[in-house]
């Protein structure tokens, strides 16, 4: 019995080892930007609901304000009604012509 040996048996073996240990090192790549993309990702939306819930405070304020103001009886508060009314012409006088 002939025992016959591929010459490129051994470097056919380190190519396939190399190039598995290329695949690994980049699988591991992968889930890591996947992974940091996901928090970002969360952190973003974390953000988001944060900012909303400043604004949804800011709006009720504003909301309050308004109605406030609008409920206001002047007279009552010691204003005297206005007894001319003037209006401003169309034509106004910016510093930008």
């Amino acid at each position: 019995m002939h025992n016959f040996h591929y010459p490129f048996h051994h470097s056919f073996t380190a190519l396939c080892s190399g190039v598995l240990a290329i695949l690994a090192v980049s699988y591991i790549g992968l889930i890591a930007v996947v992974m940091s993309y996901a928090a970002s990702t969360i952190e973003f939306s974390q953000s988001v609901r944060n900012d909303e819930s400043v604004v949804a405070v800011l709006e009720a304020e504003y909301l309050s304000a308004v109605a406030q103001i609008t409920n206001t009886n002047y007279a009552a508060d010691g204003y005297a009604v206005p007894v001319a009314k003037i209006f401003v012409p169309a034509k106004s006088t910016t510093a930008l012509r």
